[in-house]
Parts: structure tokens; sequence; C-alpha cells
């Protein structure tokens, strides 16, 4: 299969080397747990954290006689994911046999898809700022089994196997080497994870290995040809994936510049030390002697099975973004924090209904957000409900507390609790907007400060020390529009 180049070479992501430019070229081969409460061919629970080899059935542990049953919800969920990835669905598909030996693979061989897989080819749209919108290219999804799990460091002489993990529903996610920045790489993986958990199919915790990305990296002077790649192995963090690609990226730079040539080979990333190291030789294609299972059927749905699916499917990021930006006037910028994280957008709308969106974008982003990450606490254990502060929005909007008393109500409701509006009255937070109220204290300051009013007839930026006098007298209480507009009335500055 001939690969074709859709990208434009952008200097902006080109790296300097000693000879000159280059330019990275990436793919990136993601594996996502199926969410689903049994295996993929058994009966078995995929619960994470139980004692090792407690969630194996005899189909896992490939033991004689014991054959494979598909697991229909797995079908669906791959399905449910190729939609949401705008990908073209397969209504047949075969399951191969992919061979190999490993010591967590008791069959032998790994049940997998490779010529005919579930899903065809898809998109991914990345949000990249200033540098515009673009397109990353799904080549597949398919269906396989996960391995087991080999410990190395338990004993001196032995390592073990834990087989939990033989058999769990994975999808294998296959991009184009669209991606041409580790900035890319981590907006592409991210993006990949919000749409996963926006439709249910995978929870996207890749500490906990439910998710994780397998990286291809090459380098090439800018439009060239395609270089020979490195794939780094099962990387399980973003972070660490756009470290993984940056030191690579260099590595093989070097190689280059030097007059060496790349092997293609399988690497690991070690955090610890942020480099890539060797784990095996690679060549062009393993021989793993795929062939049709025997034991499976070929996979076969009509166009009504898809058509229920994609009725079904929750409104994703993209669209979500669009809506935020129509019926609530916020910023693309705001939007896009807003729908990376499903929970998070649902909070926002149920803040925004029926009141001003952007003040509300501004409270949820800023001040609630901020304090979440600050606390390391997850949306949906707000101690400040949605409600709460849609109220707090609406004391605003109505004039009745300043932005600054605002903030300290948002601190009381988060520590203490309580409905906004009677602790404003309980509390005597009430803003100020008595003119005459406001009047007669600004008549005291600009008497007990002439000299200062001598200055802000040259200076008129000192206006600003004069509202600091009078919300310093009225304890932030006094409406600061009114203030402003009485100072410039008093202080000829209109």
């Amino acid at each position: 299969m001939s690969i074709v180049d859709t990208r434009t070479p952008n200097p902006k992501y080109f790296i300097a080397g000693a000879t000159g430019d280059w330019e990275m070229v990436i793919g990136m081969e993601v594996h996502a747990q199926v969410t689903s409460e049994a295996k993929l061919f058994s009966g078995s629970s995929t619960e994470f954290g139980r004692p090792p080899n407690s969630n194996v059935s005899f189909v896992d542990a490939a033991m004689p006689g014991m054959l494979p049953v598909i697991n229909d919800e797995c079908v669906r969920q791959a399905v449910r994911t190729g939609l949401g990835l705008k990908a073209k669905i397969n209504k047949r598909s075969v399951f191969d046999r992919k061979n190999y030996f490993y010591p967590d693979l008791p069959q032998g061989y790994q049940i997998s898809q490779y010529k005919d897989p579930i899903v065809g080819e898809g998109k991914v749209l990345l949000d990249l700022g200033e540098d515009g919108e673009v397109e990353i290219g799904i080549e597949r999804l398919h269906l396989e089994q996960d391995a087991g799990k080999s410990i190395h460091d338990q004993h001196p002489n032995m390592s073990f196997v834990d087989l939990n993990r033989s058999g769990v529903a994975l999808m294998e996610i296959v991009s184009k080497p669209d991606l041409r920045s580790s900035d890319e790489a981590k907006a592409y993986l991210s993006k990949l994870r919000t749409i996963l958990r926006y439709l249910g199919t995978c929870d996207g915790n890749m500490e906990q290995g439910s998710m994780r990305a397998d990286i291809n990296v090459s380098v090439r002077r800018p439009g060239g040809e395609f270089g020979t790649r490195c794939e780094i192995k099962n990387v399980n963090s973003v972070r660490f994936a756009g470290q993984a690609i940056e030191y690579e990226a260099r590595r093989q730079i070097d190689i280059l510049e030097d007059g060496g040539v790349i092997d293609q080979e399988t690497r690991l990333f070690d955090p610890k030390s942020g480099q890539t190291r060797s784990m095996r030789s690679k060549e062009e294609a393993h021989d793993y002697r795929y062939f049709p299972d025997p034991d499976l059927l070929p996979l076969e749905f009509d166009d009504a099975f898809i058509d229920e699916l994609a009725a079904h499917l929750p409104e994703l990021p993209d669209e979500k973004s669009a809506r935020f930006i129509e019926s609530y006037g916020i910023s693309h910028y705001d939007a896009s924090v807003l729908v990376a994280d499903r929970d998070s957008a649902d909070f926002f709308e149920s803040v925004a209904k029926g009141r001003d969106g952007k003040l509300a974008a501004n409270w949820v982003i800023n001040e609630l957000f901020g304090r979440l990450n600050k606390d390391g606490t997850a949306v949906t254990d707000s101690p400040v409900s949605a409600d709460q502060l849609g109220g707090i929005v609406d004391l605003i909007s109505k004039g009745e507390i300043s932005g600054k008393i605002a903030k300290d109500l948002f601190e009381i409701v988060w520590s203490e609790g309580g409905d906004p509006a009677k602790l404003v009255e309980e509390r005597g937070m009430k803003q100020v907007s008595d003119t005459g109220a406001i009047e007669k204290i600004v008549d005291e300051i600009i008497a007990g400060n002439p000299d200062q009013v001598e200055k802000v007839k040259d200076k008129p930026g000192l206006l600003g020390w004069f509202v600091g006098q009078v919300m310093k007298q009225t304890g932030g209480k006094a409406n600061p529009q009114a203030v402003n507009e009485i100072l410039k009335a008093k202080l000829g500055l209109e």
C-alpha cells in the first residue's frame, strides 16, 4: 500500500540541524481497551485491580477444547467508535490468528483482524489555534484480544505471569502518518481520548493501561521522501508521548547528520532518563503467519444495525463546541476548553442556560476550574454545584454584587456551602448602588486629598487611585461602574 503525504510542510515545525532543517513524520497505533464488563471471547470480568489471575476463564488460559465466543457488546462499541471517528464501517470483517510466542500469550497466537478490519478510514480534527484546524487521517480500527502481563520484579530468579488482562477487548486505532510535531501528536492523543470518553467506548485511563500508544517516528528533509521509522512501544501518557517523540527525532537527526543510517527497530521510552532505547530490531514486516481463525465465523451485520447505533450517539466534542459558540456567544478557545471533558461541558451548560454565556464561561473556566485544579478535585466532586455557581452569576448580572465580592462569595460557598443569594443578604455583601451614598463618600475623598485632585487633571490614569479609596471605604461593596461615573463627573474628566 502506498502512503500519500497529505500535509504541506510548515516551517514552524522544522527542527534545525547542523546540516539544515529536518521535519518529523509521526503515526500512531493506539490500543484502547473496550468498555465492557466481559472480555472479547469469554465471560471473564474486566475489572481493574483484582488479584493476579482472578479474572481468568478456561478460554483465557487456552485450555484444550475451549472455543472463543464473540462478545457482541464489544462489536457494538467498536462500531460506535468508528462512527465517532467519521469512519467507514465494514459490514463484513474477519478475525485472524496472529501467530507469535510470548510467555503471557497462552494460546501461542493472538486473535486479531488483519486484512478485513471492522472499521476503515476515518478522521480526527485537531484545533491548533493560530495554525487553524488540521485533519489527521485514520487508517483503520480493528478488534483484538489483549495479552497477559509478565512480572519480572517479584522474585530474583523467576518471572510471574498475570492473565487478568489476557483476552480483554482492545480497539487498535491506526492513524495515517499525518502528524508533524510532538505538539500535534499530544493534541491527537488528547482529542482521541476525549472522543472515546464521550462515546463511552473506552475510559481513556492511560495510567491504568486502558489506553496506550505505539508511536512511529521518522525524520526527513522538509517535504522529502519518508524516512526509516522507529516504533516506540507502549507509551502510557500524553506528556511522555511528547518527550519520547522529541528525543527520538533528535536521535535520528544526529545519526543521519553523522553519515549513519536509521535501523528500523522497536524502542522503549524511559520516563526517568527521557530517552528511548532499543528493544528489538524490526524488519519491514514480521511473518506473523496470519490466517482466518477457524473457530470464528466472519462478522457480518447490516445497515439497520449501524443506523441504530448511529441514532443513539451522543453529541461529540466538535459538534458541542460549535453549538456552544453559537448558542452562548463564547470564544472558540473557551469552547475548546469546556468540551475537552464531557463532565466539564455538562457542568458549564447547567450554569449557562438562561444566563450570560460569556460570564458563565469565565466563572467556570477561571474560578471553578482554577480552584479544582489547585485542589486536584474532579468537576464531578466540586464542592460548588452548578446551581450555586449559577446563583453567583445571577447576582453579578443583576448588579447585586461586584466581581470582587463575587470571588469572596465563591470562597464561602466552596468552604461552607449554602445559597449564594441568602449568604449575600445574611452577611451584608450586597453591592452599594445608591448614587447618593456613593457621592457622599466621593466628596469626602476629594475634599481630603487636594494634591491628588490636582495631579489627576494632568494624569487621568490616577483615577484608579480614587476608585480604590472609594472601594476601601465601602468594603468593596460600591458599584464600580457608578463609582467611575461619579468620580469622572466630580473631577471633570468626562
